[in-house]
């Protein structure tokens, strides 16, 4: 068995997401100099960070955090592309659960009821096969005990995408665009939005907007990576 998983390392070596390297047989995703280099907002350690300002004066929030900073060409960038768009789920539970691991001692999750990923449509859902914020979210409630609701909160529509669009373009492009289905459900709870990658927030404060129709309820935020 060890002799054929060796040959099996051989011909088809695990590569470094960032500089694709083999990897050790100890090393998961990256390797060890691509690891330490991966860029860290450690936005949780201050509440008042690039990601609560973009949504100050749009809508209420509690908390809001992302964990990577997503530039061009970067590490950040790599690793959600890497989950988005090549279906690596298991770097996606990975680094959730690496991300809650980390922050879970700041209290950072402290009083959330409901983790929320930002739903996909049901067209777009189907067509890729799987919701990377849900896989995220999912390794996030590994570390933390928190369930994730996947069906309370839905997309209506199925907008097109976001990409390449400005401020603007992309508020009018989500507005409206999400529902809920049982308002007793989040009522009095305090939920954590989790999506992917904070631009300028437009989905996201869309999905407040849908949320917030929920009596007494409490909204903080958190996403896998930043952009500049």
């Amino acid at each position: 068995m060890n002799l054929l998983k060796d040959l099996w390392a051989l011909f088809y070596p695990k590569l470094c997401i960032g500089c694709s390297e083999a990897l050790t047989e100890n090393e998961n995703f990256f390797c060890l100099e691509c690891f330490l280099k991966i860029p860290k907002t450690n936005y949780h350690l201050n509440g008042n960070n690039l990601a609560r300002d973009r949504f100050l004066g749009k809508i209420p929030v509690q908390k809001v955090s992302a964990y990577l900073y997503y530039n061009k060409s970067g590490l950040g960038q790599k690793l959600v592309a890497e989950i988005k768009y090549r279906g690596n789920i298991y770097l996606g539970e990975w680094i959730g659960a690496s991300l809650a691991k980390e922050m879970l001692p700041s209290g950072f999750f402290e009083d959330i009821d409901f983790l929320v990923p930002v739903p996909l449509h049901r067209k777009k859902l189907r067509k890729r096969g799987f919701n990377q914020s849900e896989i995220v979210a999912q390794g996030v409630s590994g570390i933390t005990g928190i369930p994730v609701e996947t069906k309370n909160l839905y997309r209506k529509k199925a907008n097109v995408t976001q990409t390449k669009k400005g401020v603007y373009e992309r508020w009018k492009n989500t507005a409206g665009i999400f529902d809920i289905r049982d308002m007793e459900l989040f009522e009095n709870k305090h939920l954590l939005l989790i999506d992917d990658v904070l631009t300028t927030g437009a989905t996201l404060e869309a999905c407040a907007q849908a949320l917030l129709k929920c009596k007494n309820v409490k909204i903080s935020i958190l996403t896998l990576a930043i952009a500049s």
